[in-house]
């Protein structure tokens, strides 16, 4: 390959809204039910049927906007974008188009590279579809309809990112902006948030630019980063030889590692696009766009600033903790409860992290409340059981989330702190060990750690290891 090409991406990012019911109708929005049990005629387009507007989604677009440096449009409205599709009840879907929600904004991400502006396009909100499930036994589809009416925003962004790395780092900011704001869980292996990749290659240097393709709803992080570089090196391939790239939607086989054509890529007039009937203008007063101002939360860059002011904690442990607003949250909750923050970040970083891991869980799947958290770190740092039996009881709490004073009261774990019987312990097992003895007054440091284990093993684990050595060299 003798010409150097430059990639140009764009993004249309999917998130479905954490609103309990849809974006037209009072059906219920949770995820897993049955199929076509969370349906009514209004999201599965019966004649007749006419949308009512939620609320709610109005205040997470606006709130969605605010937070990437959107402006808001505050006299907005709904279009019809008609297309036939058999998951697309109505045969049409209600978006916006002439004026969206928000528009013309930006954010700030960082990679190896360094820091960059990502521009927003704009943001509208719209309706979800249903979902096809193709029956390969059978031979045939089914559609679930639960999914249909679901409300999403869909946020454009300029074609500012060059490749897959400031991609993530886009999707990664994005995200955790829509987590704080509780607008979304953006979970991506549930399909709450999903990205649309526009791609397209030119000669370094050239200012046109190429013809881009589109890849449909990736759905995780690895499958988009690799559908990145696949879909780069299939058009610079198509130029190497010669060949034009063709304008189309096409689809990414994360096991197959390659993407195949779907259709040719729709513009804004095919969709024949015409005002929504049967809703009516939206308009954001002054008054309620600074009560959504007024309810923004303190977003990531923010908390990071007070940590660092606040807690005597790593910049690390800070940067690992406020990566996800349930990390941040069970931090906060536990803090005002114990007044501990070191030792809550010690058992956020080393234990938590440690079982999530072997779990392979995501933060956002912690269950366990910042009360028994609080309360395992006053018992261990009352003496009350020792290091290794707090590690023991977390991971009971980490997977039911139990009492831990009534657990460790149930199962007799309570350190053993009467002085005097562990003494009288310890100078059986050095009365037992001379060997041991003698190698630790000739310097063998070690040795005291073999005479530790032996009582605690007597003690069976009751007892608290420091005490133990104070005891032994006290001995010794």
């Amino acid at each position: 390959m003798s010409r150097q090409y430059e990639t140009v991406i764009g993004l249309e990012v999917h998130v479905e809204l954490a609103t309990k019911t849809k974006i037209f109708c009072s059906c219920s929005t949770q995820f897993g039910g049955a199929p076509n049990t969370h349906t009514c005629p209004v999201c599965t387009g019966m004649p007749g049927s006419l949308p009512v507007l939620n609320k709610q989604v109005v205040e997470y677009a606006v709130a969605v906007g605010l937070a990437t440096n959107c402006k808001i449009t505050q006299n907005c409205k709904f279009d019809r974008k008609n297309y036939f599709y058999p998951d697309n009840p109505q045969n049409y879907q209600i978006s916006q188009l002439y004026y969206p929600i928000c528009r013309n904004g930006e954010i700030e991400i960082e990679t190896e590279a360094g820091k960059k502006t990502v521009g927003i396009h704009e943001i509208h909100m719209e309706e979800d579809a249903g979902k096809l499930i193709h029956d390969e036994w059978e031979d045939c589809s089914l559609v679930d309809f639960n999914r249909s009416g679901v409300p999403l925003i869909e946020i454009v962004s300029e074609p500012d990112m060059r490749s897959s790395e400031e991609v993530i780092a886009y999707l990664d900011k994005l995200r955790l902006i829509i987590q704080y704001l509780g607008a979304s869980d953006c979970k991506l292996q549930e399909g709450s948030m999903r990205a649309d990749v526009n791609l397209s290659i030119r000669e370094v240097g050239q200012k046109e630019f190429g013809t881009r393709t589109e890849m449909k709803n990736l759905n995780s992080f690895k499958a988009i980063k690799r559908a990145i570089e696949g879909e780069r090196e299939r058009q610079i391939d198509l130029l190497e030889e010669g060949k034009k790239v063709i304008q189309e939607t096409r689809r990414w086989d994360d096991n197959k590692e390659c993407s195949y054509a779907m259709r040719s890529k729709e513009d804004a007039q095919d969709y024949r696009y015409f005002p929504e009937p049967d809703l009516v203008p939206i308009v954001i007063s002054d008054e309620w766009l600074n009560e959504i101002k007024e309810k923004q939360p303190e977003l990531r860059a923010e908390k990071i600033a007070r940590y660092k002011k606040e807690y005597d904690i790593p910049d690390y442990d800070i940067d690992i903790i406020t990566g996800s607003k349930k990390l941040a949250d069970i931090f906060e909750a536990t803090i005002a409860i114990c007044k501990k923050p070191k030792k809550v970040s010690n058992w956020l970083m080393v234990e938590t992290m440690r079982l999530l891991k072997d779990h392979n869980m995501e933060a956002q799947d912690i269950s366990f409340s910042p009360q028994n958290l609080a309360k395992l770190i006053e018992l261990t740092e009352a003496g009350t059981i020792n290091s290794s039996v707090a590690k023991e009881v977390f991971e009971v709490i980490f997977k039911e989330d139990i009492d831990p004073d009534q657990y460790v009261e149930e199962k007799g774990l309570k350190s053993v702190n009467d002085e005097g019987a562990l003494r009288t312990t310890i100078e059986e097992i050095v009365a037992a060990n001379p060997q041991s003895v003698e190698d630790y007054r000739n310097g063998k440091q070690k040795a005291i750690g073999f005479l530790v284990g032996q009582t605690m093993k007597a003690m069976q684990g009751k007892a608290d290891p420091g005490m133990i050595n104070k005891i032994l060299k006290e001995l010794l």
